[in-house]
């Protein structure tokens, strides 16, 4: 282990790195040719659910020279055995075939122990362990209640989340019994995670942004702390991430992580004065990806500069990386940011 690239881990702890680390979120996925050649050939659940293939896809994106590795899974996994089956739709995203509308839909899902419901996330994380060797770290993730709530009530994607507001507003017990359940599930996963061998976790709230910090504080945050507090235990780096939360920021940071994620739509300066005391993860438009090479390096320098004057900073995209996105791009990306932070 005293060769592993631990920069990234260094950077969550904010202790001293030799250059930025960097990895990106989906950095395993539909953008590599190697993972569309495995996708052809089997199905999304199908790869999730084969510890050998969720393998070999969180392997693929480590040949870039990224700072740590993601598991390859998908946020939706403990819906099924909380009694909430799902597929894949082509064109459609994730669709949940019994959606929950009212308190009856609440009490029937399970809350169950994640070896017995994810135990092939957690034979994967092991695989990934023996075969990475001590290269880089495994981060582990998992979705957050807001997330997982607005698929399971919306049936899939939304635009306005009206269902999923329409539950919190209208029947407020019926909505915290939900998050209690999907936060208790959550924390019993990430926390199966580690000791299966993920050395740093991420919990994506993806959708919180939707929320207003009233909100965010009365239906959301005391079950995001419910886990994020429990995992900050396990002294690994816990990384609470969602987009759109400029306005959202300070409170995530009292809902608990050790590293906060940051998009775009704020500076990492701003960030840092709102939730001091932590690293921060971040913060690149996705689609700076598909800008010229010399406008995508000039804004990659900024985050560097910015984030060099910060105790603790891992670079990342502001949110994930769409399945257009030019290949080399992110190879160009990844050393450049490795050369730029060392000068």
């Amino acid at each position: 282990m005293s060769a592993m690239n631990d920069r990234f881990l260094r950077a969550c702890r904010r202790e001293p790195v030799d250059r930025t680390p960097i990895w990106m979120m989906r950095q395993a996925g539909r953008y590599m040719a190697e993972y569309r050649a495995l996708r052809a050939k089997h199905s999304m659940l199908e790869m999730c659910k084969t510890p050998e293939l969720a393998c070999e896809v969180t392997l693929q994106p480590v040949a870039h020279g990224v700072d740590a590795a993601i598991l390859f899974a998908d946020i939706l996994l403990p819906l099924e055995p909380m009694g909430a089956p799902f597929e894949f739709a082509k064109g459609e995203g994730p669709v949940v075939h019994q959606p929950v509308t009212d308190r009856a839909g609440v009490e029937r899902l399970r809350v169950f122990e994640a070896e017995e419901g994810l135990g092939y996330v957690m034979q994967a994380i092991r695989l990934v362990r023996k075969e990475l060797a001590g290269k880089v770290p495994l981060i582990g993730f998992a979705g957050a209640p807001f997330t997982l709530a607005s698929y399971l009530i919306e049936g899939g994607k939304s635009t306005h989340y009206l269902k999923t507001k329409r539950l919190m507003y209208g029947d407020p017990a019926a909505w915290n019994l939900l998050m209690e359940k999907l936060a208790e599930v959550t924390r019993r996963y990430l926390r199966a995670q580690v000791a299966a061998g993920a050395q740093a976790v991420q919990l994506f709230d993806s959708w919180i942004g939707q929320l207003s910090p009233e909100d965010y504080a009365e239906f959301v945050s005391p079950h995001v702390a419910h886990i994020l507090r429990d995992l900050e235990a396990t002294g690994v780096p816990v990384i609470h991430f969602g987009t759109g939360t400029a306005t959202l920021l300070g409170l995530q940071k009292q809902a608990g992580g050790t590293v906060i994620g940051v998009d775009w739509r704020i500076s990492l300066t701003d960030a840092a004065k709102l939730v001091p005391g932590v690293a921060l993860q971040g913060n690149l438009d996705p689609l700076l990806l598909f800008a010229p090479l010399d406008v995508l390096k000039k804004r990659a320098a900024k985050v560097v500069d910015e984030g060099k004057k910060l105790p603790g900073h891992v670079f990342n995209l502001g949110h994930g990386i769409l399945p257009e996105t030019p290949i080399d791009s992110v190879k160009a990306l990844v050393d450049f940011v490795h050369e730029y932070s060392a000068r």
